[in-house]
């Protein structure tokens, strides 16, 4: 949740200043939409009954059955209800990562409409593929460790087919089309470091791993990055 304000002053601070309200809110609706059709449906999708590898049933549809007590399948040391929340969040940034492709060239009411469109045709099954009981790809042994490819690589495959759709930005290349504001793009990676310990090592507490190594090894990871 702190990650998403990232990317929102990250991306706002890239685009040119005409598009920097846009760019925000782009991001900050994600909140309030994927959050609220995270909690209908989109957690039980993705993490309800098994069905034939492909999606998960709505045993949870309305946080039905989601309560202050573990599950007895997923992160059994912690509240069902955080779990829950805590994969909400994952949810919500990987469609505010894809708006970063299609700033300065979508309508915002188009936006809403593929956020809610996506979530459910593609994050949820692919979530459950991967991170539910029974996906296909769980019972293959596939390891995602902090969303590799339910989140990144399904934003990004999802943001290149988007670019292809819609092409490049009107006057691009001839136009000048210059950050901003690169003190927002500072702030925003500085929030989207920070949050990096609660995807990775948030990921290790829920999985029952060893959370504070895997703090030190974000951390570490992240400054030779920036570094480099």
């Amino acid at each position: 949740m702190l990650m998403t304000p990232g990317v929102a002053l990250f991306y706002g601070g890239m685009v040119r200043r005409k598009n920097l309200l846009s760019t925000i809110m782009m991001s900050f609706v994600c909140l309030g939409l994927i959050g609220l059709l995270w909690v209908l449906y989109g957690y039980s999708l993705s993490f309800g009954s098994d069905n034939g590898g492909f999606i998960g049933g709505l045993n949870f549809a309305g946080l039905m059955n989601v309560g202050q007590d573990p599950s007895s399948i997923y992160a059994t040391t912690v509240p069902h209800l955080a779990f829950m929340i805590f994969q909400g969040m994952f949810a919500v940034i990987t469609v505010a990562l894809i708006t970063g492709a299609v700033v300065e060239r979508v309508k915002f009411s188009a936006l809403l409409v593929f956020s809610a469109l996506w979530l459910t045709v593609v994050y949820c099954p692919v979530a459950h593929w991967v991170w539910g009981s029974g996906g296909w790809l769980a019972r293959l042994g596939v390891l995602d460790f902090a969303g590799g490819s339910v989140v990144h690589l399904n934003a990004g495959v999802s943001a290149l087919a988007l670019v292809l759709l819609l092409g490049r930005r009107r006057g691009f290349p001839g136009e000048a089309m210059e950050p901003n504001n690169i003190p927002l793009v500072v702030l925003g990676a500085g929030l989207l470091w920070f949050g990096w310990f609660g995807f990775n090592a948030g990921s290790a507490l829920t999985a029952g791993g060893l959370a504070a190594r895997a703090f030190v090894a974000t951390n570490t990871a992240a400054a030779a990055a920036a570094f480099t």
